[in-house]
């Protein structure tokens, strides 16, 4: 079952800017916030920014992946793999564009308090009048949560009194919250997000187990998930949606673009990995992820490397 969706001309194109770590070094931000400029220019929609506050040990207990362009997963990667703060950054970003949308994703809220969450989010939605996308998740890495002192057993439970607190918050002030982890009592949070309500909410992870499906049925604007779920799991988010009273083409669906390394040295081909752009688009997928440093090695070819996207999709999808 495809989820219906309003004919759009184009896919929207997310630059990743995360792990671009064979392009770039993790001190220098200011090659991130140029080649978001650069996407900008080029046509592209969004960028994306992910986060770890720290890493220990765990992060590299799975073994290192093959080739160091792979995506970072849980327990593949060194625990010296920089990790800039995401709301700083695209920050920055968001001061030198006027277009791009700025995708905080994996924003890991068990480990910080709402209040100060609901803060800082609110202020970059803000700062780029309405332009924000939060992915709010609880992550994987037992040794983060407790270098921050926070009990990974609870990571959903405070992720939903996030949500909770987030909604109140964001709304008219003052705000009550009684949760069984975080309380607060007549706050004042101002100002406000640009957004009516708060930043755009997106929602991901492996699988579609009840708790995210239950999330995005209530708070979500998007669906990000890790590869392209089953047709069956579809299926449960789009009865889900439809019980809720939620029309499906409300939720915007994103999908990768997968990178085949030919060795554990060389880029992947970047026309195999849009070749199966057209097919998403029938399954109901508007937007997709690219990640530059997969397919070349140049920092400086970032420009030419998002018009060269722009230019094979839009032939791809005429």
């Amino acid at each position: 079952m495809t989820l219906p969706r309003n004919q759009e001309p184009a896919p929207r194109m997310q630059l990743v800017l995360s792990e671009n770590w064979t392009m770039t070094g993790g001190r220098d931000l200011r090659t991130l916030v140029r080649w978001a400029r650069e996407a900008e220019d080029a046509g592209f929609d969004s960028v994306m920014l992910s986060e770890h506050i720290v890493l220990g040990p765990d992060a590299g207990a799975a073994g290192r992946m093959a080739n160091p362009r792979e995506y970072a997963l849980p327990g593949n990667q060194d625990p010296h793999t920089p990790w800039p703060s995401s709301v700083v950054l695209l920050s920055a970003i968001a001061a030198v564009t006027t277009r791009l949308r700025l995708a905080a994703a994996a924003i890991v809220a068990p480990l910080r308090h709402p209040l100060l969450l609901a803060r800082e989010l609110g202020t970059l939605d803000l700062l780029s009048e309405g332009r924000l996308i939060v992915l709010p998740t609880v992550s994987w890495s037992r040794d983060e949560y407790a270098a921050l002192g926070v009990p990974y057993e609870l990571r959903g439970k405070l992720l939903d009194e996030h949500l909770e607190g987030w909604e109140l918050l964001w709304q008219e002030s003052p705000a009550t919250y009684q949760g069984e982890h975080y309380r607060f009592r007549d706050i004042y949070l101002e100002p406000k997000a640009y957004r009516p309500g708060g930043p755009t909410l997106w929602f991901g992870g492996a699988g579609l187990h009840p708790a995210l499906l239950r999330r995005l049925v209530r708070y979500g604007h998007g669906f990000n998930p890790l590869g392209y779920p089953a047709g069956e799991e579809m299926r449960r988010l789009g009865d889900a949606l439809a019980a809720a009273g939620r029309e499906p083409s409300e939720l915007e669906l994103v999908g990768g673009t997968r990178a085949v390394f030919p060795d554990e040295r060389s880029c992947a081909d970047l026309g195999r990995a849009l070749a199966d752009i057209p097919e998403r688009m029938a399954a109901g997928y508007t937007t997709f992820c690219i990640k530059p440093s997969q397919f070349i090695d140049d920092p400086h070819g970032i420009a030419a490397f998002c018009r060269d996207v722009i230019r094979r999709v839009e032939a791809l999808t005429a």
